[in-house]
């Protein structure tokens, strides 16, 4: 009885260690995948349940966001970041700065697979598209948000949170720049935009369209963005404390050049015209214009219309003025690719060559 009772428990242990390595083997399976968090409506709380105009962004922290997911454990080994804690309006590039340096520190860690940031959506493709120029890995990194607070009835934060968890560990996302993903669709950061102030499938890319979609637990990818990005850009930032000051001025019927001026005064190295149509220039703006480059301000014409190529020598005489043009860029991400094309030079020809690469 002795004999077979010491066996018993010798088989005991046996299966114990065995279930225990089996479950290490599992936890060893899963991704690890660092969540950054930044705020927004992600992390925001209403008054009551039906609340989703008028909430408060940013509220709550990492830890609270991850817990509020349980399911986040069977899909990856998750661990989070507080790096700010703010309504996406008031996103700065000193806190770009400081997220784009935690980004490459944590992707260049071996038992890190991939990065999620949280995120508000009103500059979320802003940062996004930061990130894609200045991210040092081809390791996934991903952009989350949600247009209703987590407190809302139909809150789309948490299925946010898990696709995007699931799209940061996978394989499939590797090598595809710093993706956008709400509301089950994969977009790539220097194409999207917000489309719509509050329906939830507001992030799309007009004409060009997403690059895949989240379901059954996976992602599905049916194309890939052509611009360089990532590992394979020229940008680094690791050593920057501050980015060159680039303002925008939006094109329309009357305008006059108060605003550029403005800029200017106030130390802007760059302008980016929002400009009507193909990126036109009003007659009366264009001493402006002669005046910004004889102080050597950089000027990149850009359109509001949303959609197409902004073509060069097409309604300016680009190569005459010394004018540089943003390709499909809309004029807030042209903005950024200006800001860091300008830490490494302040020549047109070199700084439009960035544009048609990135």
């Amino acid at each position: 009885m002795k004999k077979t009772f010491k066996l018993l428990l010798s088989s005991a242990a046996v299966m114990a260690a065995l279930c225990g390595q089996s479950a290490q083997a599992a936890d060893a399976a899963k991704p690890h995948v660092v969540i950054l968090a930044t705020g927004g409506t992600i992390a925001g709380t209403g008054a009551t349940s039906t609340t989703t105009i008028g909430y408060t962004a940013a509220k709550l922290g990492v830890d609270k966001m991850i817990a509020a997911v349980p399911e986040l454990s069977k899909v990856a080994e998750v661990r989070g970041e507080q790096v700010a804690q703010i309504a996406s309006e008031s996103m700065t590039n000193e806190v770009w700065l400081k997220l784009a340096k935690r980004v490459n520190e944590l992707l260049a860690q071996k038992d890190v697979d991939g990065v999620v940031i949280t995120h508000g959506t009103d500059t979320i493709e802003e940062t996004a598209y930061f990130l894609d120029l200045v991210v040092k890995s081809k390791k996934p990194v991903v952009v989350v948000g949600s247009m209703r607070p987590s407190t809302a009835i139909s809150a789309d934060g948490p299925i946010n949170l898990y696709n995007a968890v699931i799209l940061a560990g996978s394989k499939e996302a590797v090598g595809k720049g710093v993706l956008v993903s709400l509301n089950d669709q994969i977009n790539a950061a220097r194409e999207v935009t917000k489309t719509n102030t509050s329906t939830t499938d507001t992030f799309k890319t007009p004409e060009l369209g997403y690059l895949g979609y989240m379901q059954d637990n996976k992602p599905h990818f049916y194309r890939m963005s052509t611009r360089k990005n990532t590992a394979d850009t020229e940008f680094d930032v690791s050593k920057l404390n501050s980015l060159p000051r680039v303002d925008i001025v939006y094109g329309y019927a009357n305008m006059d050049r108060v605003a550029m001026d403005a800029d200017i005064a106030a130390g802007a190295q760059g302008i980016v015209q929002a400009g009507v149509g193909d990126g036109s220039i009003a007659a009366q703006m264009m001493p402006a214009f002669r005046d910004a480059r004889k102080k050597g301000v950089i000027v990149v014409r850009s359109s509001r219309v949303g959609n197409g190529i902004v073509a060069r020598n097409g309604e300016a005489n680009d190569d005459q003025e010394d004018l540089v043009v943003s390709d499909t860029l809309n004029a807030q991400k042209a903005r950024i690719l200006l800001m860091l094309g300008l830490t490494k030079t302040h020549d047109t020809k070199e700084l439009q060559r960035m544009f048609y690469t990135y």
